[in-house]
């Protein structure tokens, strides 16, 4: 499936929670992501992070789609 960015956006979103909020509660996050198409996921998974109180989220990927 060829999605655009604004597809993906779209797509991905609500697609992830965070079940814990406490757990990740002023910490350092490293989200892994298998392939970077057009950083939908990752940026759909870092804003629920800090939404639930992240202090800092980065990101690494494996390959680039």
């Amino acid at each position: 499936m060829d999605l655009k960015k604004r597809e993906r956006e779209e797509n991905i979103k609500g697609a992830f929670f965070c079940q814990k909020p406490e757990s990740v509660k002023n910490k350092k996050i490293l989200l892994v992501d298998d392939v970077f198409t057009t950083g939908a996921t990752m940026e759909e998974g870092a804003r629920v992070l800090k939404n639930a109180g992240a202090n800092q989220v980065w990101g690494i990927v494996v390959a680039r789609g």
